[in-house]
């Protein structure tokens, strides 16, 4: 059987391919490389160049693939702590309401609701795995995050060590938190691969349809992922208070307890300082990303 990962060339996705192939998988990517880097799938999926908004194109790609003859009718789908905006408590439960403070939010939201009807209509088995936020990369050095513009913490931090920004800003100082800037759940990359695989394989032991939070269960301010930042790179990392960011959570914490009990999931790397110690491996030999 073969397992086709949709942005396979991406960060999180390029990971899961390598978690995948590592695993004795049989691996297609597919990536139209708009964010992804062709240098990021590894040499031994099969990959495909296309976007899967191409009709003709998808159709071409599972004709050339063993999946064809299995039918696919069961999903993994990326999806994001952002669909419960402003949290009722903390930690986080999947069952807890789901009301989007922004965009990035709501688009997941919606494609969750699309996959709960399009399995009642045509029998689609799907999981949603809702990650909080995803850092660190290949403890190797080999792949790692690499977006432009890039947007996430960690990276924008390790910037300013790497020569690409003078300092890093905190948005929003006054928030009802211990030090008054943002609390997030930091999950490493690897661990959320690892969850995709525990995810298909729950789904092809005729799992029903669910909804999982991936995340450490721990909660760190910006002010203390900068602190870690600093002892690992020993550089001071200077940072400026900047006003609050429209539709902001002020805190961000999974309840894993599910994903942990059904799927058998047990992260391997909880610890901050480790988490970037992995993604600073990574951006300080690759300062250009994949460009080197």
């Amino acid at each position: 059987m073969s397992v086709l990962v949709l942005g396979g060339a991406g960060y999180i996705g390029s990971h899961t391919v390598r978690a995948l192939i590592d695993a004795g998988r049989d691996v297609v990517v597919a990536d139209n490389l708009l964010t992804g880097f062709r240098a990021a799938v590894h040499p031994k999926a099969k990959f495909y160049e296309l976007d899967i908004r191409d009709r003709a194109a998808l159709d071409n790609l599972f004709e050339n693939s063993s999946m064809v003859a299995h039918g696919v009718d069961k999903i993994v789908f990326s999806s994001t702590a952002a669909t419960y905006g402003e949290p009722e408590r903390i930690p986080i439960l999947e069952t807890d309401k789901t009301e989007p403070t922004n965009c990035y939010g709501e688009t997941k939201l919606s494609m969750e609701k699309m996959m709960k009807w399009t399995s009642v209509a045509h029998g689609l088995h799907y999981v949603a795995l809702r990650y909080f936020n995803a850092c660190g990369a290949q403890p190797d050095g080999s792949i790692g995050e690499a977006h432009d513009p890039e947007t996430h913490l960690i990276p924008l931090i390790l910037q300013v060590p790497n020569g690409k920004r003078a300092s890093i800003a905190m948005f929003g100082t006054d928030y009802p938190t211990k030090d008054g800037t943002c609390v997030r759940d930091y999950i490493h990359v690897c661990d959320l691969a690892s969850a995709h695989i525990l995810a298909l394989d729950y789904l092809l032991k005729s799992g029903e349809n669910n909804v999982f939070n991936l995340g450490n269960g721990v909660g760190f301010t910006v002010r203390e992922v900068i602190d870690v930042a600093r002892d690992v790179t020993g550089h001071p990392i200077p940072a400026d208070e900047c006003p609050r960011r429209a539709g902001d959570p002020a805190q961000l914490v999974a309840s894993s307890e599910k994903a942990r009990t059904v799927l058998g999931w047990d992260p391997k790397f909880a610890d901050l300082k480790t988490i970037i110690e992995t993604a600073w491996n990574w951006h300080v030999n690759h300062p250009n990303g994949y460009g080197e």
